[in-house]
């Protein structure tokens, strides 16, 4: 079920190249699974369309029960509004919202991919995956270390982690299509889940569909009003009858199988 509500900001910080928001958003943070997402109002009413945030994670906070967190890149202007909002701000927002990753049924050796902040709707689910007995193994790539998102979360979350940045200041130099078969064999990853831009995503799926596995892809699109009303969110894909079609990411997806994404229309 998805809510619309007046949230508060609780906390906010600085970490890199990020601004990272507690919101208190009463019902939302109790209907999450990783994946979600949140759609949020702009207070400028010159800018009508939402701005949508990953759930990066949900925690209690004393005195208000379970919060939400979002990460925030400071750019354009719904990211510079909403990353410069002080704790004690209202803001209107809705959700949760959008298809979650699915979650396997038997313990399984899953790889999951993360790049600059889009990485965000990761962390919880590799904490769901570890409590169903799965072994997880993380890629976690930004622009630099400034874009690296939770690199020492991340070391907490899984069984191994490889580190790449474009700059090379962390871990390897490179991108995740340099090093993603490498580590999906070393994995021997039976599932992979990917966050990150359309080009890098295609790699994954690539590789994931060469190796065997099944991937799950989260999509992101600009969705203007992030419910399904409005139909500017189409994700070309390929359906089960192998019929090409378009679904809203923000209902059909934003997670989808990554052999049923066509990569080439995306710009």
């Amino acid at each position: 079920m998805t809510l619309h509500v007046t949230g508060e900001v609780l906390d906010t910080k600085r970490t890199g190249a990020y601004r990272h928001l507690t919101l208190v958003a009463p019902g939302v943070a109790e209907r999450f699974r990783p994946g979600n997402f949140v759609a949020i109002t702009l207070a400028d009413s010159a800018r009508l369309a939402r701005r949508s945030y990953w759930i990066h994670q949900v925690r209690p906070v004393g005195g208000y029960g379970p919060a939400l967190q979002l990460v925030v890149e400071p750019v354009g202007g719904g990211g510079s509004w909403l990353a410069g909002l002080p704790v004690g701000s209202k803001l209107e927002l809705t959700g949760p919202l959008g298809r979650p990753f699915a979650l396997p049924k038997e313990p399984v050796s899953c790889l999951l991919v993360g790049e600059d902040h889009s990485a965000a709707p990761l962390f919880p689910l590799a904490e769901r995956l570890r409590e169903r007995g799965c072994a997880v193994t993380l890629l976690v790539a930004g622009r630099d270390e400034a874009h690296l998102l939770s690199a020492l979360e991340a070391r907490r979350s899984a069984r191994a982690v490889t580190v790449v940045t474009a700059d090379g200041s962390v871990g390897q130099r490179g991108r995740v299509a340099d090093v993603i078969a490498e580590t999906l064999g070393r994995a021997r990853a039976e599932v992979v889940y990917a966050a990150g831009r359309h080009d890098t995503l295609h790699a994954v799926a690539a590789a994931a569909e060469d190796h065997g596995a099944w991937s799950q892809t989260a999509v992101e699109l600009p969705q203007p009003c992030a419910t399904g009303l409005c139909h500017g969110c189409a994700l070309p894909v390929v359906g089960e009858d192998g019929v090409a079609r378009t679904v809203r990411a923000c209902t059909e997806g934003p997670v989808v199988r990554g052999d049923r994404v066509r990569w080439g229309e995306l710009a």
